[in-house]
């Protein structure tokens, strides 16, 4: 078994675990612009000691490559901390971004948006 077979995904507006990608409408090539992922957007995730996120990865496939590049990782903390970061990014090329994200509970889920120049 691969950890591809354990990653998650669905519709953020009804699934809490899922992290939303929100950048925005207009990005100019080698240029810097705010990434926002936040799980629990439309449904607010549980932050306690016994259920809550743990962290963030955010990676880029850009359309003319085979890599993904890891672009951050944001540890968070139960109770303090809210599901919530913003990472500021410059990309040269369209790509697609992947954020995935990790419950205590319920594992590893993924979601994507795609970046055209």
């Amino acid at each position: 078994m691969g950890i591809g077979e354990l990653i998650k995904s669905a519709d953020w507006k009804n699934e809490k675990h899922v992290p939303v990608i929100d950048i925005p409408e207009s990005v100019i090539p080698g240029t810097a612009f705010d990434v926002t992922i936040t799980v629990g957007k439309e449904i607010p995730h549980p932050n306690t000691i016994e259920h809550h996120i743990k962290w963030f990865d955010l990676y880029v496939k850009y359309d003319d490559g085979q890599l993904l590049v890891h672009l951050g990782h944001i540890e968070l903390t139960p109770v303090t901390t809210q599901s919530r970061a913003v990472l500021s990014i410059k990309l040269e090329k369209s790509g697609t971004l992947i954020a995935t994200s990790y419950c205590n509970i319920h594992g590893l889920w993924e979601s994507s948006k795609k970046v055209d120049f």
